[in-house]
């Protein structure tokens, strides 16, 4: 069996080396792009996606909880408006002119 020469040895062994080299300068590299990217975002003031979809869901359910409270508002309005019509108004005995309740139908 024919040894290899020591000369391939040390080829594949420089190759490896590069190639954990290249291996690490590109993980540098993506690193250094994103952090670029990140401080670029930051200095636009842009948001990333699911803040901006959680602010979306919160004004839904903001825009959502207004409109029930509108509904219960004109709820208690028209209540109000019926038992106005039913009810007179008694005023209190010191705004009547004789002294004793009087009645505003």
């Amino acid at each position: 069996m024919a040894e290899r020469p020591k000369f391939f040895d040390d080829l594949a062994g420089v190759a490896g080396g590069a190639m954990s080299a290249l291996v690490g300068l590109r993980e540098e590299a993506e690193s250094l792009v994103r952090s670029r990217l990140d401080e670029a975002i930051r200095k636009l003031d842009l948001i990333k996606r699911d803040e901006f979809e959680a602010v979306q869901e919160m004004a839904a359910l903001a825009r959502a909880g207004q409109e029930a409270a509108e509904a219960r508002l004109a709820n208690v309005i028209e209540r109000l408006e019926k038992l106005e019509a039913r009810t007179p108004i008694i005023m209190p005995a010191a705004a009547s002119e004789g002294g004793g309740p009087g009645m505003i139908a």
